[in-house]
């Protein structure tokens, strides 16, 4: 399976469902499911945020930012 990496950003979040919509860097608009934010291990977004999006066949996989996770630094 291949996944790309893109840049985002926080479009749309509801905090009930904990699903939301990011506008890529080339302007298009993808939703992620509950299953991608749950990935993430954030606790929230808000928009505008930026974001780095894995992308696999069926649409975001995973957000995430730089800096926060294991063994990551912020550049």
């Amino acid at each position: 399976m291949s996944i790309v990496q893109e840049q985002a950003s926080v479009h749309r979040f509801d905090t009930e469902t904990l699903t939301g919509e990011v506008i890529t860097d080339n302007g298009r608009v993808l939703a992620f499911s509950t299953e991608a934010f749950m990935r993430s291990s954030l606790r929230t977004l808000r928009v505008g945020q930026r974001l780095n999006v894995d992308m696999g066949p069926d649409g975001i996989r995973r957000l995430w930012i730089d800096g926060i996770g294991a063994g990551q630094t912020i550049r």
